[in-house]
């Protein structure tokens, strides 16, 4: 079973981009400025658009939920590795 959303990039091309994809039933994209899940976004739908106006809404924070977790869970990620990295090189002795 594939996740319910999907981070995506190209950064060769839109470096200031990035892509949420809702693999379930309604599937869209949701692309946007790395900045701001608000700022420049357009929004593909793969299915058919839903006409509910609420039921939009609903996905869109849903997506822009799952942006946000996703970007700040690698940050710490990243924060961490490199905090281990620095403990590894005081260890080693020169």
């Amino acid at each position: 079973m594939l996740p319910k959303f999907l981070l995506a990039d190209n950064s060769q091309v839109l470096p200031d981009k990035i892509f949420v994809i809702h693999n379930e039933q309604p599937r869209f994209i949701v692309g946007c400025d790395v900045e701001g899940f608000t700022i420049d976004q357009e929004i593909y739908w793969i299915d058919e658009e839903p006409a509910s106006e609420e039921l939009k809404s609903e996905l869109l924070e849903q997506a822009e939920e799952f942006m946000d977790l996703e970007l700040e869970y690698e940050e710490e990620l990243y924060l961490l590795e490199n905090e281990e990295e620095a403990e590894d090189n005081k260890e080693k002795p020169k």
